[in-house]
C-alpha cells in the first residue's frame, strides 16, 4: 500500500503471476517518470454539472439490458482515443529502443558463456553430462489452441424456429443512391472532425507548461485551473462530510430519479408559464373526448389509441382511468419504451395529481424501483413489465395495462404484444389498451383480432410537400443551404431540420450560424440543437418563445417525429437519415448505423410543419427515391438486433417452440439460430434446444446472460463476493472521468489502479479501494473517479444481492486469490476469447475478427498476453476489445470445450475429424432418444383424451392443466396464484 497526499490509501501491486507462467513485475512506465516529473496538485477539479448530467444522461438513455450499442460515444470521455493511442505508441517505442540494446548484451553474454563452455570441454577441464527433460518448464512451452466449428442437433439447420426465414436487409436496397451515400457519410462533418482534431494537436504541441521541458525553459502553467471548484470546496457545498454512507445512513435512494428531480423553472413554452397544471389538462385534446373514450374502454376488452403526440394520451389515461375506478381492483401500468420517459412522465403526473411520486403514483426502470404498496398508477419500461411476467404470467396485480408509443415497435413492446394475446384469453378481467401515433395503428387492430380503433382528434393543417431535383450526396450541406434559402427568402415561421445524431447536428449548427455571418446584414436566426443526449434544461430551451422578429431553427433527431411537439413550426427539411441499431453477425454485437428512414417516418417528419397552420416540408431526397429507395415501414427492432435476451425469456415462459410464438412480425431465421447458439455455448441451452437449470437461473438477472453466468459460476469457484463487485461495475457507466485541463494527471491516477492481467481485477480494486475509504465524495474526486457511479454501482450490488439470496445462492469471497477470479470471468467469456497475432493484433478464435486492445486497458502497454477474454467490443476507425482479462488456454479448453481443444504432440487435422465425428454422433443419438420420448408422451395423451371421451364427467390432466368435462362441453380451468380452481 501507498500512501496518498491527504493520508488515504490506494493499492499499490505487486508482482503477480500471469498465465502460462509469466510474471508480471509491476514495471515503471515512461508515464511514471513524466508523472514524477509533474506532481500531483492539491486542487483537483471536481466532476461538473456537465460530467454529471453526462453521467445520468448514459444511464437512463441505455437499453434495458445495459448493452453498449456501438457508434454512439459522445458522452465516453475515452471515446476520443487518438491522442491516447498516439502517447501510448511512443511509450511502447521507448521500452522497444530499451529492450532493444538489453536483447543485444544478453545475447553477447550468451555467445561469451558459449565460448568458455566449450575451451572448458575441449580442455578437459569440464566433461558434458545428459540431464532428463522430466522438469515442467512452462516459459519454453507455448500452448496452442484447436477451434472446433461444433453445433448441437438443433441447430443443424433441419429445424425451422421462425416464419421470417430470411434476413431482413437494414436497407431497402444497398446499390441505391441513399444507401451509398449513407456509407460515406458526410464530407463537410469528416473535415469538421479532422479540423477538431489538427487543433487539439496543435494545443498539446504548443503546450509545455508543467512538464519537464516546459519547467527548464521557465514556461508557467496557465491560471485558468484555479477556477475550478477543488474538492475541499465542492465537500464544504455538501455540508462539510464527504463520507458517502461511512456514518450509516441510507443511501440507497440517492441515486434515484426522483431524488433529484427539480421544480419547473420557468422552462417551457408560454402556454405552460400562464396556464396552472389543471387548466393544462383541460386544453388537452384528449380531455375533450374523456367520456367517449372511458366508454369504449368499459365496453371493450382491448382498444388501440390513436392519437398525435402532445395530444395528452400518456398522461392522461392514467389518470382517466384511476378516476373511473379502475385502481380499486389492481394497478393501472403503463409501459414506456425508453427509461427517461418511464421517469419524466411519472414526475408528471404525480404533480398533476398532487401526490409525492413514489407513492400513488411511481416508476420502476431497471435497477431503480421508486413504488410502493400504495402505488396504483406505475409508469415503467417494457422490459420491467416482461421480467415481472416471469413471476407472474397472468399479471394478476395489474387491471389495466397501458402499452404506449406502440409504434416504435421496440424489441420488448413486440414481445409482450404476443404474451398479452395469451394473458387475455386467460384474464378476461383485464384490460389492454394500445396507444399509437397514426402509422401502424391499423397493424395493432388486426393483430388482436379487429379491436376498435379510437382516434382523439387533433387539428392539422395542408403541407407542401417538395422532393429535391437530383440526388444529395452531402445531405449536411445541403440541409446548411436550404436553411439559409428558406430564412433569406421565405416568410415568417419556425424550421425544424432532421439530421442523424449528434456529431451531424453540432456541425450543421456551426455551419449555419458561420454562413449567416458571411451574409451583409442578414434577418436574426436563433439556432438551437436538440438530441437525447443533451441536458434536459437544454432541451426546453427549444419551446421558448423567440424574440419579436427573430426566427428559430431546430437541429433535431428522430426523437422530434413523435416525442416532442414545437408550436410555430412551419417549414421542415428532411435529410431522409437516422441512425438505427442493427445486429452486425459478424461482430454478434450491435452496432448504430445510418440509414435511409422509412416512407411513414418521412410522413410524420413531414406533419411536423402542419400542426399550428399551412407548412412546406423540404426532402432532400428525390420522389423516385421516396417510392424506390425507402421501406414502407421502419424495420421493428425484433427483426435487426440480437435476440438471446429474448430467447431466454420465451424460453423461461415456457415458449418451447419458437415457432408457435404469436409474433407481429417474426424475427429472421438466422438471428434466431445465432441467439440459440450462443445461449447453447453459455450452458443456458441444452442439445437439444431445451432450458438448462443454468439457463433458468439466468434469466432471473435483469442483464446480458454472459454477465449472469459469471455471478452464477462464481459460487462454483469461491468468489461470488468479488465477481458480484466486477458484474455492479460493468453495468454503471464509466466510473473515470478526465477533466480537459487535467487529463495527464487523470491517466496517471488511473493507473494506479491498474492489475496488468485484468481490466476485470481493476474494476474490482477501485471499487475496494473505495469502501476501504469510507466511499467518500472527496477520495474520489482527488483520484478522478466518479462519486455517482461508485454509488450506482453499490445499489446495483445490493439488489442483485438479493437476487442471488432469492436463488438460494452461497456468497463466497476467495480473498486475494485472483487467479480464481480469472478463471470464472474465462467461464462467462470464452465464446469471446482472442489469441494474440504480433503487432499489436489479436485475432477472436471463433470468428477471425481482427481486434486491438484499447488503449485505456490496463493490458495495453504491457507484455502482451497469448489468450484473452473480453466484455464488450468498441467500433471506431478500428476494431477494439474493452475490459479485457488475461487468461490460461488450458481454462479456455476445460471451459470451453465445445469450441476449444489443446493441441497435443501429434494431434493430426485427421484426429480432429474424428473428434468432432464423435460429437455428432453423440448430439444425434441425444436428439434420436428426445424424439422417442416426446412421440410416446404425445400416444400417451392421446390415449387419454379418448378414454375421457367414452367417460363423461372424467377429469384428464393435460399441459399441467385441469380440463373439466361436462358432456359434449370441454371447459379449461386455470390455476392462477390467489385467485382459487
Amino acid at each position: 500500500m501507498y500512501d496518498n497526499r491527504d493520508g488515504s490509501t490506494a493499492p499499490s501491486f505487486k508482482r503477480r503471476r500471469l498465465d502460462g507462467g509469466r510474471f508480471d513485475s509491476g514495471r515503471s512506465t515512461p508515464r511514471d517518470s513524466r508523472s514524477a516529473a509533474t506532481p500531483m496538485r492539491d486542487d483537483v477539479p471536481a466532476p461538473t454539472d456537465e460530467d454529471s448530467k453526462a453521467l445520468d444522461r448514459d444511464w437512463y438513455m441505455g437499453d434495458e439490458f445495459g448493452g453498449h450499442v456501438f457508434g454512439d460515444d459522445s458522452h465516453n470521455p475515452f471515446a476520443d482515443y487518438s491522442a491516447w493511442e498516439a502517447q501510448k505508441q511512443e511509450e511502447i517505442k521507448a521500452e522497444k529502443m530499451t529492450s532493444r540494446f538489453d536483447a543485444r548484451r544478453e545475447q553477447r553474454n550468451r555467445e561469451n558463456d558459449a565460448w568458455e563452455t566449450n575451451r572448458m570441454l575441449v580442455s578437459g577441464v569440464a566433461q558434458r553430462r545428459d540431464m532428463g527433460a522430466d522438469f515442467d518448464d512452462e516459459e519454453a512451452t507455448r500452448v496452442h489452441l484447436l477451434v472446433h466449428d461444433l453445433r448441437p442437433p438443433f441447430l443443424d439447420g433441419r429445424t425451422i424456429f421462425t416464419k421470417q426465414l430470411e434476413p431482413v436487409p437494414a436497407v431497402r436496397d444497398y446499390q441505391s443512391d441513399m444507401a451509398v451515400f449513407s456509407r460515406k457519410g458526410s464530407k463537410v462533418v469528416k473535415e469538421a472532425r479532422q479540423q477538431r482534431e489538427r487543433q487539439r494537436q496543435a494545443q498539446e504541441a504548443t503546450s509545455m507548461a508543467g512538464t519537464a521541458l516546459g519547467n527548464l525553459m521557465g514556461v508557467k502553467e496557465d491560471d485558468g485551473d484555479s477556477a475550478l471548484p477543488v474538492a475541499s470546496e465542492e465537500i464544504s457545498k455538501k455540508g462539510g462530510d464527504d463520507k458517502g454512507d461511512g456514518k450509516g445512513e441510507d443511501n440507497s435512494n440517492s441515486n434515484k430519479f426522483s431524488a433529484h428531480m427539480k421544480k419547473d423553472d420557468g422552462g417551457g413554452s408560454e402556454f405552460s408559464r400562464s396556464k396552472t397544471l389543471r387548466e393544462q389538462r383541460q386544453y388537452l385534446p384528449a380531455f375533450a373526448v374523456r367520456e367517449d373514450l372511458m366508454r369504449v374502454i368499459r365496453e371493450n376488452q382491448v382498444i388501440i389509441v390513436v392519437g398525435e403526440t402532445g395530444s395528452g394520451k400518456t398522461t392522461q389515461l392514467t389518470q382517466f382511468l384511476y378516476e373511473d375506478g379502475f385502481g380499486k381492483s389492481g394497478m393501472i401500468g403503463c409501459t414506456q419504451p425508453r427509461r427517461v420517459a418511464a421517469m419524466s412522465v411519472a414526475k408528471r403526473v404525480s404533480e398533476e395529481m398532487e401526490v409525492k411520486l413514489g407513492s400513488t403514483v411511481g416508476y420502476a426502470i431497471r435497477f431503480e424501483d421508486c413504488t410502493s404498496k400504495d402505488t396504483v398508477i406505475k409508469y415503467m419500461t417494457d422490459g420491467v413489465l416482461l421480467r415481472e411476467s416471469l413471476n407472474e404470467p397472468d399479471l394478476d396485480r395489474y387491471s389495466c395495462v397501458i402499452m404506449d408509443e406502440a409504434h416504435e415497435r421496440a424489441l420488448n413492446t413486440d414481445i409482450l404484444m404476443g404474451l398479452f394475446k395469451k394473458i387475455l384469453q386467460r384474464r378476461r378481467d383485464l384490460k389492454l389498451i394500445v396507444t399509437s401515433a397514426t402509422m401502424n395503428a391499423k397493424r395493432f387492430s388486426d393483430f388482436y383480432g379487429g379491436a376498435p380503433e379510437f382516434i382523439i382528434p387533433g387539428r392539422t393543417f395542408p403541407v407542401d410537400v417538395m422532393f429535391h431535383r437530383s440526388p444529395v450526396e452531402d445531405y449536411v450541406d445541403q440541409a446548411v443551404q436550404q436553411v439559409l434559402a428558406i430564412h433569406v427568402s421565405m416568410d415568417q415561421g419556425d424550421i425544424l431540420v432532421f439530421m442523424t445524431g449528434q456529431e451531424d447536428i453540432e456541425v450543421t449548427c456551426e455551419l449555419i450560424q458561420r454562413r449567416l455571418d458571411a451574409l451583409n446584414d442578414p434577418p436574426k436566426l436563433s439556432i438551437l440543437p436538440i438530441y437525447s443526449q443533451m441536458p434536459a434544461d437544454l432541451q426546453a430551451k427549444i419551446f421558448d418563445r423567440a424574440a419579436p422578429g427573430v426566427r428559430k431553427c431546430i437541429v433535431a433527431t428522430n426523437i422530434a417525429e413523435t416525442s416532442l411537439t414545437v408550436d410555430g413550426i412551419k417549414y421542415v427539411v428532411d435529410a431522409g437519415y437516422s441512425k438505427m441499431k442493427v445486429y452486425n453477425p459478424k461482430m454478434g454485437m450491435d452496432t448504430l448505423q445510418i440509414t435511409p428512414i422509412s416512407q411513414a417516418n418521412a410522413s410524420q417528419r413531414s406533419g411536423r410543419a402542419g400542426r399550428t397552420g399551412p407548412g412546406k416540408a423540404f426532402r432532400l431526397f428525390t420522389e423516385k427515391a421516396f417510392k424506390e429507395e425507402l421501406y414502407l415501414q421502419t424495420i421493428p427492432e425484433i427483426q435487426r438486433t440480437n435476440l438471446s435476451n429474448t430467447v431466454l425469456m420465451l424460453k423461461s415462459l415456457g415458449v418451447k417452440d419458437l415457432l408457435d410464438f404469436d409474433f407481429m412480425d417474426p424475427p429472421p431465421q438466422d438471428t434466431i439460430t445465432t441467439s440459440m447458439f450462443d445461449l447453447w455455448a453459455l450452458g443456458a441451452l441444452d442439445n437439444l434446444g431445451e432450458l438448462t437449470p443454468l439457463g433458468r437461473k439466468m434469466s432471473a438477472f435483469p442483464m446480458d446472460p454472459s454477465l449472469s453466468k459469471l455471478l452464477i459460476t462464481a459460487e462454483e469457484y469461491g468468489c461470488s463476493e468479488e465477481m458480484i463487485t466486477i458484474v455492479s461495475m460493468l453495468s454503471v457507466p464509466n466510473v473515470f472521468y478526465r477533466p480537459k485541463e487535467r487529463q495527464e494527471e487523470a491517466d496517471a491516477q488511473r493507473e494506479k489502479f491498474w492489475v496488468h492481467e485484468s481490466d476485470h481485477l481493476t474494476y474490482l480494486q477501485v471499487y475496494s479501494a473505495w469502501k476501504s475509504n469510507g466511499c467518500s465524495d472527496g477520495w474520489c474526486i482527488k483520484h478522478f473517479l466518479h462519486p455517482k457511479s461508485l454509488r450506482r454501482a453499490k445499489e446495483i450490488r445490493d439488489q442483485l444481492l438479493d437476487i442471488m439470496k432469492m436463488q438460494k445462492m452461497e456468497m463466497l469471497s476467495c480473498g486475494m486469490d485472483w487467479d480464481l477470479i480469472r478463471k470464472c470471468i474465462c467461464s462467462g467469456y470464452y465464446h469471446q476469447a482472442a489469441k494474440y497475432k504480433g503487432s499489436g493484433e489479436y485475432i477472436n478464435l471463433r470468428t477471425n475478427l481482427g481486434v486491438q486492445l484499447h488503449p485505456t486497458s490496463a493490458l495495453y502497454a504491457g507484455h502482451p498476453p497469448d489468450y484473452v477474454v473480453y466484455h464488450e467490443l468498441i467500433l471506431t476507425s478500428k476494431v477494439y476489445v474493452s475490459t479485457v482479462t488475461a487468461v490460461d488456454p488450458h481454462w479456455l479448453a476445460d471451459l470451453g470445450g465445445v469450441f476449444y481443444s489443446v493441441k497435443e504432440k501429434g494431434y493430426s487435422v485427421r484426429d480432429k475429424r474424428i473428434t468432432e465425428t464423435e460429437f455428432n454422433r453423440k448430439m444425434e443419438i441425444e436428439a434420436k432418444m428426445a424424439e422417442d420420448k416426446k412421440r410416446e408422451e404425445q400416444r400417451l395423451e392421446a390415449e387419454a383424451e379418448r378414454s375421457a371421451k367414452r367417460k363423461p364427467g372424467a377429469a384428464v390432466a393435460t399441459n399441467g392443466k385441469k380440463i373439466v368435462t361436462h358432456g359434449a362441453v370441454r371447459k379449461p380451468v386455470i390455476k392462477r396464484r390467489g385467485r382459487g380452481v
